[in-house]
């Protein structure tokens, strides 16, 4: 009781930052016209050339085909830098795997068990070692997560799928070739390339997530995980 009634024309004067964002956004919907950008307290008007862009990342109406593709972009740069780890390492891609997607371990893990299946002399072993594949990689990359973060390494569990994952595709390709050749030897051979080459590419991301003085005791549960796949192929 007693104090003075505050009127529009009060409200506009307090606020005058609410007063603009009101009038861009009534300009907005009209034909002819372009919002201006309001301006709030401790923010810019404009967008600089490093600035967040919201309009880069709207992929919802892209076609599909553009998004297939750009997967498959994705896909194909990741094996790259795992089939040349050493060059990998010069240019810098251990930062490539940071930016995880599933769909290259996915696709791996899938290759992988029907090889392991179609070696298996009855199907109920196929199932099982087609089960095996996805079982050792999701518990490994949880137990490789786990062990990394024991030893204050900065890394998230999609982000250790991605990596053990892609560097799983020598040991696929060394299934492969050892299912077509059939000789025990050169399967011996194969595998042991493909466990080389899939440790030596692991060990190129996985030594950026640990600290300096911990790499040995972030790279062994890696070279346990690759073994154990080694060892199934093995036996297949």
């Amino acid at each position: 009781p007693g104090s003075p009634t505050m009127g529009v024309a009060d409200l506009a004067e307090e606020n005058p930052e609410r007063e603009v964002f009101r009038d861009a956004v009534s300009l907005a919907g009209q034909p002819g016209h372009s919002a201006p950008n309001p301006h709030f307290q401790g923010g810019s008007t404009t967008l600089g050339p490093g600035s967040f862009d919201p309009e880069g990342l709207n992929t919802l109406h892209e076609p599909v085909t553009e998004t297939i593709m750009r997967d498959l972009r994705s896909i194909y740069e990741k094996l790259r830098f795992v089939m040349m780890p050493m060059k990998a390492s010069e240019d810098g891609a251990p930062h490539r795997l940071k930016d995880w997607d599933l769909w290259g371990p996915l696709l791996l893990c899938l290759g992988l068990g029907m090889i392991l299946a179609a070696e298996a002399p009855s199907s109920d072993q196929a199932s099982y070692a087609f089960a095996d594949v996805f079982v050792i990689v999701w518990v490994g990359s949880a137990v490789v997560t786990l062990n990394a973060l024991l030893l204050q390494g900065k890394v998230s569990f999609f982000q250790t799928v991605c990596v053990l994952g892609y560097c799983l595709f020598p040991l696929v390709v060394a299934a492969f070739c050892a299912m077509l050749m059939r000789i025990d030897w050169l399967k011996v051979f194969f595998v042991a390339l493909g466990l080389a080459w899939a440790a030596s590419a692991s060990a190129g991301f996985i030594v950026e997530l640990v600290p300096e003085d911990r790499k040995l005791l972030g790279l062994y549960p890696v070279w346990l995980f690759y073994v154990a796949i080694a060892w199934m192929i093995l036996l297949a």
